[in-house]
């Protein structure tokens, strides 16, 4: 494979730097397969924003759909020279759109959850090494090894429910932590009650939907030693939604822990942020949060404002890096941010206004 490295650099050479590479003059089907192949994404040796612009090169020229948006926003790929500049596709195109990189093929197929005759987002993954490298890379950056851990799941398991990314990643990790009472408990409140009672010289991983822990914590009561309990979020349509605060509080004095624990993730991203306490969320390196100004969502606004959530995981590098979700929140530094809601229909109108105007969304 011609990369057309400069003289001193080679493939075989560990101190090679991807600024040694001239993406524009070498043909992008073979820049893509060196990319992919080296999950150089994860590299701390490789700025952010160095990596984040050359994905967006990549992804502005290889995924059509992110491409065809782009035209239609007239953007001079050329001109956007930092990350503040790059747009940010609405997240619902993953529900009408195929968003994979051309001549790549899907291994798996994640989707969203949701109630009947409602469409579904979903996220062709080309290569599922990626995204087992993000989320054990960011469990062991914010927790440790899994082999630390008894993981306890209270979600489907992944025969019941294939097609989740959450699910799949709580698998591989239960496998990961090797012990004998890992697993799902989903439907095993009282079987899972006895477990955590039992002494264990592991610490503990409760990990749930925030229904299922709420079932767990009014049918079964108890002070939880060495556990860290966190919630995924989702009612599912079990009970009626509450803000975060109160079912923190609510699972706090159930099962008597300082802290509840978050996950933050979707079926659009290869990456996840936690929150260890307070509803304050930590983005892994390869991930980044900027918000937007829900009046423009062309406009990105400062630290400590409330806005949507344009998220940038390079992971998602054989899909589209860069999402505006339909979250609100804010960011507190450049891997610090909090959420405090979602968007309403009104308040996604424009968006939606202009997926619907362009019969593009449906190629």
């Amino acid at each position: 494979m011609n990369l057309l490295l400069d003289s001193k650099s080679s493939l075989l050479d560990s101190d090679y730097k991807l600024s040694n590479y001239h993406y524009k003059k070498a043909p992008l089907e073979e820049l893509f397969l060196y990319l992919s192949a080296m999950h150089w994404v994860f590299d701390n040796n490789i700025s952010f924003e160095e990596k984040a612009l050359k994905i967006f090169r990549l992804q502005a020229e290889d995924c059509l759909i992110y491409k065809h948006y782009l035209n239609l926003l007239k953007i001079d790929v050329d001109k956007i020279n930092s990350i503040q500049k790059i747009p940010f596709l609405p997240i619902d195109f993953f529900k009408s759109n195929i968003l994979l990189s051309k001549d790549k093929t899907a291994q798996i197929t994640f989707s969203s959850s949701g109630t009947t005759g409602q469409q579904r987002s979903q996220h062709h993954i080309a290569e599922l090494s990626i995204y087992e490298d993000s989320f054990r890379q960011s469990f062991n950056y914010f927790y440790g090894s899994p082999k630390d851990y008894r993981i306890l799941a209270l979600l489907p398991s992944y025969l019941e429910r294939e097609g989740s990314s959450l699910v799949y990643m709580c698998n591989q990790l239960i496998k990961d932590s090797q012990h004998p009472q890992s697993g799902f408990y989903l439907n095993n409140l009282k079987d899972l009650s006895e477990i955590l009672s039992q002494n264990c010289n592991s610490k503990t991983l409760l990990i749930g939907v925030s229904y299922a822990l709420l079932d767990l914590a009014e049918q079964f009561p108890q002070h939880l030693k060495n556990t860290i309990v966190m919630e995924t979020g989702g009612m599912k349509g079990k009970r009626k939604e509450m803000i975060k605060s109160e079912l923190h509080q609510k699972l706090k004095s159930s099962f008597q822990v300082q802290h509840i624990h978050s996950e933050y993730g979707m079926t659009e991203l290869l990456s996840q942020a936690y929150s260890k306490e307070g509803g304050i969320f930590e983005s892994p390196a390869w991930m980044k949060v900027l918000i937007r100004d829900t009046e423009d969502p062309f406009q990105l606004i400062s630290h400590n404002q409330t806005g949507g959530l344009n998220i940038i995981d390079l992971a998602n590098i054989n899909s589209c890096s860069f999402i505006a979700t339909q979250d609100l929140g804010k960011s507190l530094d450049d891997s610090l941010f909090e959420l405090v809601g979602r968007f309403n229909q009104a308040d996604l109108r424009g968006c939606n206004l202009m997926l619907e105007e362009n019969d593009y969304t449906k190629s």
